[in-house]
């Protein structure tokens, strides 16, 4: 699953199995994201992403999704460094929620907060990193203020999907090739990927425009607009690097 990435052992937060649990500061900084080039965005992130990234939409199922572009080719994300750095001012939250996770099939009736049991920041220790649980098994106020970070989290994603929702049922969606020129007659190509149609935009009916705007989408929209100049940014990081 498209949300599970990075994990490598999801598993349930459970205070017994975990009462002793802490977590350092992150090991190898960003390192667990350095082989993926795109990640989940939340419509709410579009305005400062857009600073920083290509924003654009993919097709996952029967779904539709922004993501941000972190790479221009497969498992290479140009942001992360060597020491596990992440060279940009805004990192996405599907990135900053790592290692904790909600999760759930379709049938229940509320998700549960999971961890990557395989995540080395998590040690054991009585005398270092942020304790997960105290001494009567209750979630410490570091673990509460993680878990509504990932409440937060949801609902922005919920809300995201009604965003795109509305944009396909307006049709807006066209499917774009995006091609990067690297110099000396080589060219990386990226199909598949969606972009809002401007032209499509621009002739929307004055309720349907009004409607984009109250809801405070429309900003959302130019925003990701924007961003594809964003492009060229990647194509310079992929230069300094090879």
């Amino acid at each position: 699953m498209a949300d599970l990435l990075f994990y490598q052992k999801p598993v349930p937060l459970d205070s017994r199995i975990h009462k002793d649990l802490r977590l350092t500061s992150r090991q190898n900084g960003f390192g667990f994201a350095s082989a993926t080039n795109s990640v989940i965005l939340t419509g709410t992130e579009f305005v400062e992403a857009a600073k920083e990234y290509p924003i654009l939409f993919v097709r996952a199922g029967t779904r539709i999704v922004p993501v941000a572009i972190l790479g221009l080719r497969d498992s290479e994300n140009l942001f992360v460094q060597e020491d596990g750095s992440w060279q940009a001012r805004y990192i996405p939250a599907f990135v900053r929620r790592y290692p904790f996770v909600l999760a759930g099939d379709e049938t229940a009736a509320q998700l549960v907060v999971c961890i990557d049991a395989d995540y080395p920041g998590f040690v054991t220790s009585n005398e270092e990193g942020h304790p997960l649980f105290d001494a009567k098994g209750g979630a410490t106020d570091w673990l509460k203020k993680a878990t509504q970070f990932l409440q937060e989290y949801q609902a922005q994603v919920r809300r995201t999907e009604t965003f795109v929702n509305r944009l396909n049922g307006l049709d807006l969606f066209v499917e774009q090739t995006v091609r990067a020129d690297l110099g000396e007659g080589k060219q990386l190509t990226m199909p598949g990927l969606l972009v809002v149609n401007e032209k499509k935009l621009l002739e929307l009916s004055k309720p349907q425009a009004l409607e984009l705007f109250r809801c405070g989408e429309l900003s959302w929209v130019y925003a990701h607009l924007a961003s594809l100049s964003n492009m060229a940014r990647l194509v310079d990081l992929l230069a300094r690097r090879t």
